[in-house]
């Protein structure tokens, strides 16, 4: 036929707690949303959540908020049932559901896809290797330095990244703690690549922005408003260790950098920018302005301030996102509650465990 029909929307659906929202996330509703053109991601509640796997270390609105700014995902449907119905992909018009390839199930062992698995409408997409909400738990409670990038600076204390390896968590066979390796292609899939155009006024932050939270995408939403490009700088492990101290960071420098692209409101990150915003690097990026938020601002290493430069130039502004999440207090969040996650996690392991033994007996037979 001559008139060309218009091809029909492929609808995906994704669904889970979206806990720490984290660049794993991030990465499987990137894959999701290449196998179609419109996503819908459902988001469990806390009830849910914590009737199956124990509670979960953000509230369900802060979970809502994170993942709505997640680039990829169009359109968030809160309160999603655990179990994935044919139901539910049909109230959504959803032709397929998406999710990694492991193994997710309810309290009572079930596997929490097996009815759209049965009606042909699953598709899974790669976890990402080295990390996982658990893991990123065992880090904070293990207190180690291992997962940093040292920038040649020491060779990493081989008892010591030892440490986070032979914790409790650590032998699940799909979220057990493993390096996580970074390629240039997978900074491309996350990156827009677009160039700033002209007359775009272009906004400059810089940061740690470690374990990537709401009081950081309440901040880049505000720096949004400032101007039309986004530019977050990242400081290095060593540097964010000098001013944070103990394990910080708890990402490390890639997967922060991969954290922070994720997010709908940035347009560039700089990867191991100078910690000190300088006269090169403002010009070098046609800086507009330069935004800091309300943490204190520490010295640089030579006791100068690091925003001298954009102050000199009146291009600095102060910014009140008005969160007052920080890093700190969701790793307080998280020692709290230490006994519960430490639990949470061995049943999880138990649980994935059983279904590996389970699966290897019928392959056998």
């Amino acid at each position: 036929m001559a008139s060309e029909k218009k091809q029909k929307q492929v609808r995906v659906w994704v669904d889970g707690c979206f806990d720490m929202v984290h660049f794993g996330h991030a990465n499987a509703i990137r894959q999701a949303r290449q196998m179609g053109d419109y996503l819908i991601v459902g988001v469990h509640s806390d009830e849910e959540i914590s009737k199956h796997k124990g509670p979960p270390v953000y509230n369900e609105q802060e979970r809502y908020k994170m993942v709505r700014a997640i680039k990829w995902v169009d359109e968030v449907v809160e309160d999603a049932p655990y179990v994935t119905t044919l139901e539910t992909l049909e109230k959504y018009n959803c032709d397929f559901c998406v999710h990694g390839d492991d193994i997710t199930v309810t309290a009572d062992g079930t596997d929490t896809y097996h009815l759209v698995k049965a009606a042909g409408k699953y598709k899974e997409c790669k976890r990402t290797a080295g990390v996982s909400t658990t893991d990123l738990v065992g880090r904070m409670l293990l207190v180690t330095k291992s997962h940093h990038e040292r920038d040649e600076e020491k060779a990493v204390d081989k008892n010591q990244a030892g440490d986070i390896g032979s914790g409790s968590t650590a032998s699940s066979p799909w979220t057990g703690v493993s390096q996580f390796l970074p390629t240039s292609n997978k900074i491309i899939q996350f990156s827009s690549g677009k160039e700033p155009k002209p007359g775009d006024k272009i906004v400059y932050v810089a940061g740690a922005f470690d374990l990537f939270h709401l009081g950081h995408l309440d901040f880049l939403e505000k720096a949004k408003a400032q101007g039309d490009f986004v530019i977050v700088g990242l400081h290095t492990d060593p540097a964010v260790n000098r001013y944070k101290g103990s394990n910080y960071p708890i990402m490390n420098l890639h997967e922060r950098t991969l954290s922070v692209l994720a997010c709908r409101y940035v347009s560039e990150v700089v990867i191991g920018a100078p910690y000190a915003v300088t006269a090169d690097l403002m010009d070098h990026f046609k800086v507009d302005v330069v935004c800091h938020g309300q943490t204190p601002i520490m010295p640089d290493v030579d006791g100068a301030d690091p925003y001298a430069e954009p102050k000199k130039r009146n291009k600095f502004k102060l910014l009140d996102s008005g969160c007052e999440l920080t890093t700190q207090m969701i790793i307080e969040r998280i020692i709290s509650h230490r006994l519960t996650y430490e639990s949470r996690n061995k049943k999880k392991q138990d649980k994935e465990l059983k279904i590996l033994a389970m699966l290897e007996r019928e392959n056998s037979g």
